[in-house]
Order: structure tokens, then C-alpha cells, then sequence
């Protein structure tokens, strides 16, 4: 949470400063005009259904009962990841995910604990997006998915096979399995609503959330370290040169 906390206030600067008129396209979002109806078509849907439904989740539950809640679904997506760090050559955190998996879903209590990270085990997620991006698969087009919200076209694509790979889609008991997609949702939503004061100051909500939302996805796929751009080095440069080092 404090990583995407820092990326949407990054993400709050380039929308303030650089506010794109509607009608203007950027290079990552030829889709812009379609785009735009969609966040707004989803923002609309959100506001009377999920939001109220997430502001009731966190009043009603303790932090510790939605942070195993959290956990909860989390393990369940560690099989992705540790197949998706085999896929990209990274061994050790793929043994590392499978051994996370053992020690939450056993000592844990089926992830509600999360005792790996406490152990000295730390979460590598990953997922078939980064993994295709990795093996040179560019991101192509922003695009705002109906109902579930933005994306990269490699990641709208890859989606299903994301969902494929969670032991969750392969649970028979279809009423139950049901309710638990239901409750993930509505956690995901819930740990997302501190964001929103964040969102107000910005002048055009729509740029924040796609840029905020690629410079993650560019986190995501360079575990943490981005290779900075010449236009990063220059405003560095000029931060430099502005202060008296």
C-alpha cells in the first residue's frame, strides 16, 4: 500500500502538471476518447455499489480480521507467482513463493497469517503480464476494462490465463467459490479507498489513474527498479542545479 501511495502522488504530479486536453492522444493511449467513457462509466458503477459495500466492509471488521482476509487471497495467488518466477528465470524466488505457500497455508492457518514474511520469506509476486514482458512482450495500449478497471492490452489478453492459475477458479463448490470471489473484490476495493483522497487535488482524474497506473505496472515488471529515463535524469539534473549541493 505505501508503494501505490507513492506512485499515485507521482502519478497526481504528472496530472497536475501536464493536464491532456480529451481529444489529444498520447503515444500509450491511442484509445483515449473510448477510455475515458469507460473510467466514467466505471466510476459511475462503482459509486453506487462497491464503494458504499467497501466503506461498510472496513467499518464493520477489525483491521487484523481484513488483513487475514488479506493474506487469505494473497496465498492463494502465490502459485501464479512462483510459476511466473520460474518462467522468468528466477529459481530462487520460485522456491521461495512454493515454500511461502507450505509455511501460510500450514502454519498459518491457509494464509490468514502471513508467518512466511515473519519467518524471513518475503513475497516475490508475479504474474503471466510481467512474465510476457520479461520475454519481450511490449505493453501496447492503455485500455479501461468494463467493470474491473485500467490495463495494459498485455495484460487485458493475459488476464484469463491469471485467473486460470488461481487454485480459487478450480474450486467445484460454485456457491462458495462465488462468495469468495465477492470478498476479494470487496477487499480490494476497501484497501484502495485511502487513495481516493489522493485522487481529489488532481485535475484530471482520468490522466492520474493511467499514469499512476503504468508506472506501476513498469515497477512491477523491474521488481522495484526501473531503469530511469533520460527525462528523469534531466529533471534530476535540474533539481540538482536548483539546490546548493
Amino acid at each position: 500500500m505505501k508503494r501505490t501511495i507513492c506512485i499515485i502522488f507521482a502519478g497526481l504530479l504528472l496530472g497536475g502538471c501536464a493536464s491532456i486536453p480529451p481529444d489529444e492522444r498520447v503515444a500509450h493511449d491511442p484509445w483515449e476518447s473510448p477510455n475515458r467513457k469507460l473510467f466514467q462509466l466505471n466510476e459511475a458503477v462503482d459509486k453506487v455499489s462497491l464503494k458504499p459495500i467497501a466503506k461498510g466492509y472496513r467499518w464493520l471488521l477489525p483491521e487484523p480480521v481484513r488483513k487475514g482476509v488479506t493474506n487469505f487471497f494473497r496465498n492463494l495467488g502465490t502459485p501464479r507467482s512462483a510459476i511466473n518466477n520460474f518462467l522468468q528465470g528466477k529459481p530462487k524466488y520460485g522456491f521461495q513463493e512454493l515454500a511461502r505457500l507450505a509455511v501460510n497455508s500450514t502454519v498459518g492457518i491457509g494464509g490468514l497469517v502471513d508467518i512466511a514474511t515473519h519467518g524471513g520469506l518475503e513475497a516475490h509476486p508475479e504474474d503471466f503480464g510481467q512474465t510476457a514482458a520479461v520475454w519481450g512482450v511490449p505493453p501496447g495500449p492503455f485500455v479501461m476494462i468494463p467493470f474491473l478497471g485500467p490495463a495494459t492490452l498485455r495484460g487485458a489478453v493475459l488476464l484469463p490465463l491469471n485467473i486460470a492459475t488461481s487454485p480459487l477458479y478450480h474450486y467445484n463448490v460454485s456457491s462458495v467459490r462465488d462468495r469468495l470471489y465477492g470478498l476479494r473484490l470487496i477487499d480490494i476495493r476497501a484497501r484502495v479507498l485511502p487513495l481516493e483522497d489522493l485522487m481529489k487535488d488532481s485535475t484530471d482524474p482520468y490522466v492520474t489513474l493511467r499514469e499512476s497506473f503504468l508506472q506501476n505496472v513498469e515497477f512491477q515488471v523491474y521488481d522495484g527498479n526501473p531503469p530511469a529515463s533520460e527525462e528523469d535524469d534531466d529533471l534530476f539534473d535540474e533539481f540538482l542545479e536548483e539546490e546548493d549541493y
